[in-house]
């Protein structure tokens, strides 16, 4: 019956906004991102870095399933409500298991099968969600059909498997399932529903926020506990503004030159853009953001912790890598994303990557504070190019936004 149906689900309209009991949801996310910025930071080796990043692309995985539910149906309406708590339930208990999602600590449960099981339980309330949401859509229920075949057997029992194993045969098998679960998406078809364009655009730029926001914290876990100073709230601020460009380079143009592009596209087309720009190259903007967290961190304690160094000490090594190659990782998301979906290479970009690129080795080199002071002059000087040589461009996009 369709009165029982939307007693159970209320369907998407076109120009609604994220729900409230969105944005609490991705507050797990948020606890998420700052669990892979501390495993990162605890260990910075390579092996540990690309453990890390393993866990940032399941949890990201778990987000962007919901991030498309989302768009099908209300999520704070009917049953819908409770599938998203019992998702949340799950995916904090996956963000607490993080730190032992690879290595098991001493007494409680056995952290890596923890996780891998928490990961199963949120994939599959999805799964259901779905099933139930698309039945009275045939063209909807195979697409569900058809992803979740490959998608939940790739993505979960690979993972169940590498919870029983460790070292190198662990790693292979996590890529696998991450890589399986990606590809198959990518190659399952594009017969999804996206009920309303402007929400699946506002849910990812909330997430670019949730992720910088991060970067913030990170700030202030990286000097916890110091007296205040002036390197601090000098390399605060610096930390702070880099954060703000980047926000500026993301919500200024390129998200709503993309976001024109998903209203006016129709059938595959918006279904390709939305999978392709959104669902895809947010992804390694989020790494980038993550990176650049890692890099803040580091930067603060060094500048923070006269105990251990001082202003004259050289940022080096991962820790260096992971705030010039976050910056760069991120603006490379940006051009994808819009080039993706506009079929336009911001130039501007791409030259700012290159000159990122020729900065690190004398970064290393530098006191931290005046690699960091680098980063923030390179980016400042991206900005305003930008603004000044594309002002008419960059109103005109602007405006229409409202009309």
């Amino acid at each position: 019956m369709i009165g029982s149906q939307r007693v159970r689900f209320q369907p998407v309209a076109e120009g609604a906004s994220v729900t409230q009991l969105e944005l609490f949801f991705d507050l797990v996310l948020v606890f998420a991102f700052t669990m892979v910025t501390d495993l990162a930071a605890g260990e910075t080796s390579a092996k540990n870095m690309l453990r890390a990043l393993l866990v940032l692309a399941l949890m990201w995985w778990l987000w962007i399933a919901y991030s498309w539910l989302s768009n099908t149906v209300r999520a704070d309406e009917g049953i819908a409500r409770l599938a998203m708590f019992v998702a949340m339930g799950a995916g904090l208990i996956a963000a607490l298991t993080i730190p032992e999602a690879f290595r098991d600590l001493p007494g409680g449960w056995f952290g890596p099968l923890v996780f891998a099981i928490a990961y199963l339980i949120v994939r599959l309330v999805h799964v259901g969600m779905y099933l139930l949401a698309s039945s009275e859509d045939s063209q909807l229920r195979k697409q569900v059909l058809r992803w979740a075949l490959g998608s939940i057997t790739l993505g979960t029992t690979l993972l169940v498997i590498a919870a029983m194993t460790s070292g190198v045969v662990q790693i292979a098998l996590w890529i696998a399932a991450i890589a399986g679960d990606y590809l198959w998406t990518l190659f399952a078809g594009t017969d999804w529903r996206l009920n309303s364009a402007t929400h699946f655009a506002e849910r990812y730029g909330l997430i670019v926020i949730v992720a910088l926001g991060e970067s913030i914290v990170s700030i202030g876990i990286g000097v916890a506990g110091l007296p205040i100073s002036w390197p601090i709230a000098v390399g605060s601020m610096l930390g702070l503004a880099i954060s703000g460009l980047l926000w500026w380079a993301y919500f200024d143009v390129a998200a709503l030159s993309v976001e024109h592009e998903l209203v006016r596209a129709e059938g595959a087309r918006q279904i390709k853009i939305a999978r392709g720009s959104y669902t895809f190259w947010h992804f390694p903007m989020i790494v980038g953001i993550i990176g650049l967290s890692l890099g803040l961190k580091k930067v603060l304690y060094y500048v923070g912790d006269s105990s251990h160094h001082t202003l004259t000490d050289a940022l080096y090594g991962i820790p260096l890598y992971a705030l010039y190659g976050g910056v760069v990782v991120y603006l490379i998301a940006l051009v994808g994303f819009k080039h993706y979906a506009t079929g336009t290479v911001t130039v501007s970009r791409v030259v700012t990557v290159v000159v990122l690129l020729a900065l690190v080795p004398p970064a290393c080199a530098l006191p931290a504070l005046a690699s960091l002071a680098l980063l923030c002059v390179v980016l400042i000087a991206l900005i305003a190019w930008e603004t000044v040589r594309f002002a008419q461009r960059r109103d005109e996009i602007r405006h229409a936004t409202h009309a």
